[in-house]
């Protein structure tokens, strides 16, 4: 079963265009693929967050800063391909049904950590994985940003609802 978390936002960007509140078609479509392609190797993928609203990013990024717990993100509200609906966090989830983040588990037996299998098969549909960042490494992120940065989706650009089924093609 896929549990896929949409939250609603009104809020907008300084010039007036309406945030997303739901994930982009195009990454909805592609993650689902993701998880369909994994399945068919024996290794069950779990959406643990998509879309994201700018307040509960900021609450995020109060996590080891202003309230308990280890810095979780570098990101504030509207700083996140999550807040325009085209990131997905993931993990796995292992014989027992436990969701887990353990990038070493191979549960299908085939000799390759099924995270990798997993990040393989997303950047093939066009994902970038936040494992591949020189900085701060996010293991659990993927994302697609359709050739826009942070700075072009604050100043209300957004990328169309006809891209391909592939944008990393």
């Amino acid at each position: 079963m896929v549990i896929f978390f949409y939250k609603f936002s009104h809020s907008s960007t300084p010039n007036g265009t309406p945030l997303p509140s739901e994930l982009h078609p195009v990454v909805k479509e592609n993650i689902k693929q993701v998880i369909k392609q994994a399945a068919d190797k024996g290794i069950v993928v779990v959406i643990t967050d998509g879309f994201r609203s700018a307040a509960d990013q900021d609450l995020l990024y109060e996590k080891g800063r202003t309230a308990g717990g280890p810095i979780v993100t570098n990101a504030k509200g509207g700083q996140s391909f999550h807040n325009y609906g085209l990131a997905v966090d993931f993990a796995l989830k292992n014989a027992s049904g436990d969701v887990i983040w353990d990038m070493q588990y191979d549960g299908n037996k085939n000799g390759k950590a099924d995270w990798d299998e997993v990040v393989e098969i997303a950047k093939a549909l066009g994902f970038a994985w936040g494992g591949d960042w020189p900085e701060f490494k996010d293991y659990p992120h993927l994302q697609m940003d359709f050739g826009l940065t942070i700075a072009d989706l604050q100043n209300g650009a957004r990328p169309t609802l006809t891209a391909g089924p592939n944008p990393g093609e």
